[in-house]
């Protein structure tokens, strides 16, 4: 797992009539932060997926390679 550490970027704010409209950043910067939006998704739904599955049975690995040895498959979906 890597270190967490913030995003550096450098932003260009543009005005419209006086007010924030719009922000301008290297593209390198845009690409970061993409990059780092897909991974919070990604770890939002594995999160997800795992919530769904907290009360499913489970099978040890010490079992499920017992099994798997003896060729019993039915305890596997």
């Amino acid at each position: 797992m890597r270190k967490a550490e913030m995003l550096t970027i450098h932003p260009n704010i543009l005005e419209r009539d006086g007010k924030k409209a719009f922000v301008v950043l290297p593209y390198e910067e845009f690409v970061m932060i993409e990059e780092e939006l897909q991974e919070y998704e990604d770890l939002k739904e594995l999160r997800a997926a795992k919530a769904e599955e907290l009360d499913e049975p489970t099978v040890s690995l010490r079992d499920a390679k017992k099994e798997l040895e003896k060729g019993d498959k039915s305890n596997f979906r």
